[in-house]
């Protein structure tokens, strides 16, 4: 079996990272972090995932840090369901997938590498892996995550005005 291995997420996850919580970071908008917000209201933050696995990957996160989704408030979990829907709509806008991967990884064992409770939305295609990934080995990348950015940021004001 051949593993796909994404050495940015590597040197990352060995401790090449910031001091302090990555998405407390990027919510005091700090120079130490890139910053790709797309969305934030009082309660929440959405984010394109440095790493993503496809085109769109999203992380929404309560704006006050917590590691474990039983310390979420009422409001919280209503602005995390409302901005998930706000991120659905923005996705099927602008990249029409046909299906999406949605879910928490609470705790290293679970797979979360950021010690701050956030959403995974990834949105899925058919037919993902393409020839260029099979010859190469690696993820194709289909669009730079600064244009990524732009694009929801738009999308998100948009819809966030009607």
């Amino acid at each position: 079996m051949e593993y796909f291995f994404n050495f940015d997420k590597f040197a990352y996850l060995k401790g090449k990272r910031p001091e302090g919580c990555i998405l407390c970071l990027i919510r005091e908008n700090s120079p130490d972090v890139t910053n790709m917000v797309v969305y934030r209201n009082s309660h929440i933050g959405i984010s394109l995932n440095l790493y993503p696995y496809n085109p769109g990957h999203l992380l929404i996160f309560p704006l006050r840090h917590t590691e474990d989704i039983r310390q979420l408030g009422t409001e919280e979990r209503l602005a995390l369901d409302a901005g998930l829907d706000k991120a659905l709509s923005v996705l099927d806008g602008l990249y029409t997938p046909a299906a999406y991967n949605i879910g928490y990884n609470m705790g290293p064992v679970a797979g979360a590498s950021i010690n701050h409770l956030h959403m995974h939305v990834i949105p899925r295609y058919p037919r993902e892996i393409g020839i260029a990934e099979l010859l190469a080995g690696k993820r194709v990348l289909v669009e730079d995550l600064a244009v990524t950015r732009e694009r929801m940021t738009a999308a998100f004001t948009a819809l966030s005005d009607e």
